[in-house]
């Protein structure tokens, strides 16, 4: 009787399984607070105007229907092109020493600094029928400029490729330095042809920096906005701003709800698939040495590298090159005719054009901080959850902002906290400038969440349970042993997040108080006044601090190890 009633009652967590709960519990309650219940909002909302069954049958009836189908096929495609141009880009510039690979490094992570909107407009300048493209083409084969331009579907597709293929990048560059070389060793050393060594070893391995990849480019075509605006393709985001600009405030409700139930079912596949096996390193924390290849192959890579690189780039040139072009004289020629740097010195001769850049930086600078600490913890949270439910719902309750449109974040914020209620315990936010940094943590959360998480999740467990045996807190362990071992990850999404927040668009120009627009808003207003060489020009200032940044942050990443670093991990790993 007594053996069956101890069977019968629940496992006793371990000191380190508690302190795993308790560490959830503030990070969660933070989610929950400016993620869940804002967005819960939206789903109260679509049972409004005419009712629940009404707004989801007009949503099935209509053009909603054909505009999710379109949404789907669309993100599914840039996922499957985005996977092979970033992993292919990334297994390049990682496993291949040539001369500028460094270079080439930080360029292959430029697209992610275009501006929403001057980075859609870098697109039509190059490759619509009186693009760069087609008039050089024109002009030097007499190829007719419609039959090459793009437009509709496969103008978003380009878009979505050129801009998307990061995440990608990213993931798989992290994943690979993370890997120990012995593995593939042994398997090369039993006979197996490199091409099998790839299928067998190194592919299943990055198996998580792959759904990390897939999920944040799913979700971003998903939730995309500014391509299928520009080339007038009816996605289910451009259905809700229509909706929601024509008032039907429940029926846009009910659109952006199935907008992320799609984006979430997408998040528990790719988790199904990740979980069937365990991607796990037994290295303990030590890395050997990895040889890069040299010679002929070397000099491939560095040519294929490159022309990827200049063609991934091209969006980034015109940009630069709008920038020096007179306003109005770039009308029938192949490239602007009149240059002049009149754009440039408008900005930095008036403090009111600079307070703009001013906003931007702080605010996605504090949005990232709170991003790294909320959204690494719930990764290393989530990855050692002891309990048999709940971390399948707290995986989707992070990545859940991402599966919605940044309108509809921003006008969940806006309604969220707009008075003080009980629901936001008395917490306003409208007219406040704290409201950017939080509309920026809302979106970019998911992005260090998932970039963190995939590095985590090549780590065995064993690793921070060795430092713990030895006497070290559950606390101390995770910062001393296992950030040392997966900081890469955490960089990752910590310069995801920053350049998102920096490039931050469809949100601001919801949230904005009054007086300090960012520089999206401000590249916005200059666009419309048909102010192109200065709307460019501040893209081009976005471009080149975000070049930093990311230069930055690859010197960090590639500085020398010391004596030091090596004593960090020293107690980790011995018996």
């Amino acid at each position: 009787m007594s053996a069956v009633a101890a069977t019968g009652r629940r496992r006793r967590l371990a000191p380190t399984e508690r302190f795993v709960v308790m560490l959830a519990l503030p990070v969660f309650a933070v989610i929950i607070f400016f993620v869940v219940l804002p967005m819960l909002q939206t789903a109260i909302q679509s049972a409004g105007g005419d009712g629940a069954a009404d707004n989801y049958a007009s949503f099935l009836s209509g053009g909603s229907q054909r505009a999710l189908i379109a949404s789907v096929g669309i993100s599914l495609g840039t996922v499957a092109l985005c996977a092979v141009v970033g992993t292919a880009l990334g297994v390049l510039l990682t496993r291949f020493d040539f001369p500028g690979r460094r270079i080439l490094q930080v360029l292959a992570v430029l697209p992610l600094a275009l501006p929403p909107l001057i980075g859609a407009a870098s697109f039509t300048l190059l490759y619509n029928e009186t693009g760069i493209f087609p008039r050089a083409l024109h002009a030097l084969l007499g190829v007719d400029p419609g039959a090459v331009a793009v437009s509709g579907v496969s103008g978003v597709m380009l878009v979505h490729v050129l801009t998307m293929y990061p995440f990608f990048y990213l993931s798989v560059t992290a994943g690979l330095a993370g890997l120990d070389t012995s593995l593939e060793e042994a398997a090369a050393n039993l006979g197996a042809p490199r091409w099998k060594v790839w299928t067998t070893v190194v592919l299943p391995m990055l198996t998580p920096a792959l759904v990390a990849g897939a999920l944040l480019t799913f979700m971003t075509s998903m939730a995309s906005f500014t391509a299928p605006q520009l080339y007038n393709v009816q996605t289910l985001t451009m259905q809700i701003v229509s909706t929601r600009t024509g008032g039907n405030y429940s029926l846009a409700a009910a659109q952006a709800t199935v907008l992320a139930v799609v984006s979430v079912g997408f998040l528990f596949l790719m988790r199904w698939y990740q979980g069937r096996q365990t991607y796990r390193s037994l290295s303990k924390g030590i890395q050997r040495t990895r040889t890069r290849t040299t010679g002929w192959v070397s000099g491939l890579a560095a040519v294929g590298s490159t022309l990827i690189s200049l063609i991934l780039i091209a969006p980034v040139a015109a940009i630069l090159l709008l920038s020096f072009s007179k306003n109005r004289s770039w009308t029938t020629e192949i490239l602007p005719s009149r240059y002049t740097i009149e754009n440039y010195v408008s900005i930095f001769t008036d403090p009111e054009s600079l307070f703009p850049i001013n906003v931007s930086l702080q605010m996605a600078f504090y949005a990232t901080i709170v991003a790294v600490i909320i959204g690494g913890t719930a990764a290393w949270v989530i990855s050692r959850w002891p309990l048999r439910r709940g971390k399948g719902l707290l995986d989707a309750m992070v990545m859940l902002p991402w599966a919605l449109p940044g309108t509809v974040i921003g006008v969940n914020l806006v309604t969220a906290f707009a008075e003080p209620t009980w629901s936001n315990l008395g917490l306003v936010l409208v007219g406040s400038l704290l409201i950017l940094p939080v509309a920026y943590f809302v979106r970019y959360v998911p992005l260090v969440f998932r970039e963190t998480g995939a590095s985590i999740d090549t780590l065995d467990p064993a690793v921070d349970e060795a430092a713990q045996s030895l006497g070290a807190s559950p606390i101390r362990s995770l910062l001393t042993v296992v950030m040392p071992l997966v900081w890469k990850g955490v960089l990752a999404g910590a310069m995801l997040a920053f350049i998102d927040g920096v490039g931050e668009y469809v949100a601001s120009v919801v949230v904005y108080p009054a007086g300090y627009a960012p520089m999206s808003v401000e590249i916005y207003n200059r666009l419309y006044s048909a102010d192109l060489g200065s709307a460019a020009a501040y893209g081009s200032l976005q471009i080149l601090l975000i070049f930093v940044v990311l230069l930055i942050a690859n010197l960090i990443e590639h500085k020398p190890k010391t004596a030091k670093d090596d004593s960090i991990m020293t107690p980790a790993v011995t018996p």
